[in-house]
């Protein structure tokens, strides 16, 4: 019996130190248990092997009846322990998400004192979930604002990696954090300034097979992005689930931005640019440079809108873009007006309810 305690030793330190799986060592275990039990039954009294193993078998049949008994009872222990927690976990009251923690009504004060605002609207940013696309000049100070005033679930998704050449505008970064995925840097810098907040990273390009499912979960996008192929898709997908987009863009001097919520009667992206221009017309920021604080500029008043809108609060710029003149100081407002025969939302589609409608939280 001695030898095969020693062997069966042998088998459990060999497999420890090999890292071996705890069930795969009692598998060995067990089968060695077996072994010893056929050596037991099949060989004469009186032989080497079976005088080795203990020379009979009902000593190893009552040690595996004593250890069968013992599993059963861990076993049972076991479920009996699920159980009782599932029935606790089903008696915890589930959390209110819009159930401010300790410190945050203090944090969001200066939000709440506001008319138009006040504890209902602050309550609507903390359910509502934000969908950003792009970490870059525009979706930095987005990202911040939207962070600081508590919207409560935000994603972003971005394929790129923060650069030096990106912190000229890219106010979200830092130099700490050059080579790092920007939606990570993003989450680093959001949940720094707001601990309370969901930040939600996407590490990939938004493409046309992720698009719809990943604009279902969110209440509103902001594009921040600086090409037109990821601007017609974020378009068509927030058209198709009646999703509000707010969108900005810019180049040198100047910034635009607008809503785009044909489910409340306004145009959509691409019933104001039906095609995007010639490359040469709309050279990249990286072309034609950019203005560094402009992206701040243009993306805090993307924040504005995005808070407005989930609040209830004013006027957004649904049916109006506003343009920026950061060189001369300057801004205007036209009105946009909506396509018929838009390939997007024109008369045929079908316009569903969006989150706001229907009684919801709303680069």
């Amino acid at each position: 019996m001695l030898l095969v305690i020693g062997v069966a030793a042998v088998i459990w330190t060999i497999g420890h130190l090999m890292k071996v799986p705890r069930g795969v060592r009692f598998n060995l275990l067990g089968l060695l248990y077996v072994a010893v039990l056929m050596v037991q039954v099949v060989l004469p009294e009186g032989h080497p092997l079976r005088e080795a193993t203990g020379g009979n078998a009902a000593g190893w049949l009552i040690l595996g009846g004593l250890i069968a008994l013992g599993v059963g009872y861990a076993l049972i222990l076991r479920r009996v322990k699920a159980r009782v927690l599932d029935n606790e976990a089903k008696e915890i009251p589930k959390p209110d998400p819009g159930k401010f923690r300790d410190g945050e009504l203090e944090r969001y004060a200066r939000h709440i004192v506001l008319r138009e605002l006040g504890g209902p609207g602050q309550k609507r940013l903390k359910q509502a979930k934000v969908l950003v696309v792009g970490a870059g000049g525009l979706g930095s100070p987005v990202l911040l604002y939207l962070a600081g005033a508590g919207v409560g679930t935000v994603g972003v998704i971005d394929d790129d990696v923060v650069d030096s050449g990106n912190l000229q505008r890219q106010v979200i970064h830092s130099d700490a954090r050059i080579g790092m995925p920007k939606v990570f840097s993003a989450q680093a810098a959001m949940e720094a300034l707001n601990p309370y907040i969901q930040v939600r990273p996407y590490k990939r390009r938004l493409t046309e097979d992720v698009a719809h499912d990943l604009l279902a979960e969110y209440d509103v996008v902001l594009d921040g992005t600086d090409n037109f192929d990821t601007r017609y898709l974020v378009n068509r997908a927030c058209v198709a689930a009646g999703k509000p987009l707010i969108s900005g863009a810019l180049s040198q001097w100047e910034g635009q931005l607008s809503v785009f919520d044909p489910a409340q009667s306004g145009p959509c992206y691409q019933c104001i640019f039906p095609e995007a221009p010639a490359p040469h017309l709309a050279p990249s920021c990286a072309e034609a440079g950019v203005l560094g604080p402009l992206p701040g500029v243009v993306g805090s008043m993307m924040a504005v809108e995005c808070i407005k809108l989930i609040a209830g609060s004013g006027a957004v710029l649904r049916g109006e873009m506003l343009i920026y003149d950061a060189l001369w100081g300057e801004t205007r407002k036209i009105r946009l007006k909506r396509r018929e025969d838009c390939a997007v939302c024109g008369a045929s589609h079908k316009k569903p309810k969006t989150p706001i409608e229907a009684g919801g939280t709303g680069a």
